[in-house]
């Protein structure tokens, strides 16, 4: 699953990844911005840390066991995904467009438009 993770969050204008913290987390950026930080974890559950509208952020941790305040951020803005196979993919992938797009609305207008026009 963690594989499908990268590969849909590289597959979003702009997305790069990097590894400015050692060789874990794995760190999806859009414009040198985090929206994606990818835990890999041997022998326990993977988790996937997003930036998130704190209502919605709020609203997802009631609704979900698995939806946790961000892991070594700010809790109000990031959550933390536990990757134990509760949640649909499909709605895993709803929340990284969401931290995505959380990063790009907050972007300078010329970047938010050069991505806007990226193939």
């Amino acid at each position: 699953m963690m594989n499908a993770i990268i590969e849909y969050g590289l597959k979003k204008k702009g997305a790069t990844k990097d590894y400015p913290f050692g060789p874990d987390p794995l760190v999806l950026k859009i414009a040198g911005k985090m929206f994606a930080l990818i835990f890999e974890r041997k022998g326990d559950y993977s988790y996937l840390n997003l930036k998130c509208d704190p209502a919605i952020a709020e609203n997802l941790r009631e609704q979900h066991e698995s939806v946790r305040p961000g892991y070594h951020m700010n809790k109000k803005h990031w959550n933390t995904i536990l990757m134990d196979g509760s949640l649909p993919d499909s709605d895993i992938f709803v929340m990284i467009d969401h931290s995505y797009e959380m990063v790009v609305k907050n972007l300078p207008k010329s970047l938010r438009e050069s991505i806007k026009e990226m193939n």
